[in-house]
């Protein structure tokens, strides 16, 4: 199982980063094709290396105000914009896998992430499986830019969390420059709820079921290598957004263009 596993690449990932990141759709038999091919110049991440799937399991609960800014900015296209969300390892409220307060952004073509960690006795209890108030969560992020950030947010836009986002990752690294990395992300689901860990009432649907989502993530430029492999695939880069993909299928919000 992927689920409810000690991922150490949740504290080993950098708090803060900015890179480009280019993603994909791929259906089930070009993720294939794709994966086989990108073995030459690839191996797993060690992190999952030695697992028997080479996955690990990610759930990530967003934030928005009233007005869905975050979403309708990433519809428009803006080149400056960031949101808000909570992410952790597990499916179920378990005291040795990290929780994360995230903001994750995007200025002109550098995608940003800034995180820090909630830290806590009852971080993945009654906090997280009752829903969010603002001052438990303040109260329990480790200070910094990012909490601030979030508490001006908070206040300022009304923030409040609107969905939940889960997915099972295979993360790859280069086997010549350990900056550039591959995921593939599959079993996408989304969750109308404001809890990290909700209700069972709470009925996830499947987000473009039957596909993976392939970030291709990297500091300077594609290696040569990496042209060919699009050449040879007919890869077709998109712009896509899980929590924006999520909302649309919740029927949270809509591209009104």
């Amino acid at each position: 199982m992927a689920e409810n596993v000690k991922v150490t690449e949740a504290t080993a990932s950098p708090l803060h980063f900015a890179r480009f990141e280019f993603k994909y759709i791929l259906s089930a038999a070009k993720r294939q094709a794709v994966e086989a091919d990108l073995l030459y110049f690839l191996e797993y991440d060690p992190f999952v290396a030695n697992r028997p799937d080479h996955k690990y399991f990610v759930r990530s609960l967003y934030f928005d105000d009233p007005a869905y800014t975050a979403f309708h900015d990433k519809i428009d296209g803006l080149k400056s914009r960031y949101k808000f969300r909570v992410r952790t390892y597990t499916s179920s409220p378990e005291m040795n896998v990290p929780v994360f307060l995230e903001i994750k952004g995007r200025h002109n073509n550098l995608v940003f992430k800034h995180r820090t960690p909630i830290v806590g006795e009852d971080t993945q209890g009654e906090v997280f499986t009752g829903g969010f108030r603002s001052d438990q969560i303040l109260s329990l992020a480790q200070e910094g830019s990012v909490r601030d950030q979030f508490e001006y947010d908070f206040y300022r836009r009304h923030l409040k969390p609107v969905a939940l986002i889960d997915y099972h990752r295979r993360p790859y690294v280069s086997k010549y420059d350990p900056g550039f990395r591959i995921t593939f992300d599959e079993k996408l689901q989304a969750t109308q709820t404001n809890r990290l860990f909700p209700l069972q009432t709470c009925a996830p649907r499947r987000v473009i079921a039957g596909y993976s989502v392939v970030e291709v993530k990297f500091r300077h430029h594609l290696p040569s290598w990496f042209h060919q492999v699009i050449q040879a695939h007919e890869l077709q880069r998109i712009s896509i957004s899980k929590i924006v993909t999520g909302m649309e299928r919740l029927g949270l919000a809509h591209d009104e263009h």
